[in-house]
């Protein structure tokens, strides 16, 4: 891990990072004050975020985990913290968030935590992907030290790829962009997700 790495995230940074249930309640009560995460409180990005709530319950209700998932997190045998950078507003942190709780919660080793990524900047800026702030951004760390051990986002492998293909075709606008790419996280329903989680642990935990 490099310096900068070292220094960004501190144990402040991880005293002060909310858990699942903090997330969850701060984006309620910012809509209950008809606002969001971040500083844009438009009505467009206020009406993503109802959309994103919607989609957290749904997913929160439905989401089973896999017998892979499950194998693969039964190995972990050390304390680790998942950091995850995220937005109330944003949709595939919406989809991939309450998947990653779930999977969290099955370890008593892993302690899930969350960030702002508009509040902490120079920590999204060292885990950059493709040069921009894409999130969700999970940062895998280990408790003791806040090694880092790996880092996963902001979408399932299969998705990004294709999504970055829909994006780059002048022919698929940005709600049809949008509308394909929930429309794939509706019908994997986070398998993608747990698949890619149980190929990495093992390599986390090596």
């Amino acid at each position: 891990m490099s310096e900068i790495k070292e220094q960004v995230i501190t144990p402040d940074v991880i005293e002060n990072a909310m858990n699942y249930e903090e997330y969850r309640q701060l984006i309620d009560d910012l809509l209950d004050e008809d606002k969001t995460t971040g500083d844009n409180h438009s009505e467009q990005i206020v009406q993503y975020t109802k959309m994103n709530v919607h989609r957290m319950n749904r997913i929160d209700k439905q989401v089973s985990l896999s017998d892979e998932i499950s194998d693969a997190l039964e190995q972990v045998e050390e304390d680790w913290i998942w950091l995850v950078l995220t937005e109330g507003w944003c949709g595939d942190a919406a989809q991939n968030v309450p998947v990653i709780a779930k999977m969290a919660e099955q370890s008593e080793h892993i302690d899930l935590r969350f960030i702002l990524r508009d509040e902490h900047l120079d920590i999204i800026d060292e885990y950059l992907t493709n040069g921009g702030r894409s999130i969700p951004k999970l940062i895998c760390l280990r408790a003791k030290d806040l090694e880092e051990l790996g880092t996963w986002g902001p979408r399932p492998e299969v998705i990004q790829e294709k999504a970055m293909e829909w994006k780059d075709n002048s022919d698929i606008s940005k709600e049809e962009w949008a509308e394909k790419l929930h429309k794939w996280y509706a019908e994997d329903k986070g398998q993608e997700l747990q698949s890619e989680f149980a190929r990495r642990i093992p390599q986390w935990n090596s």
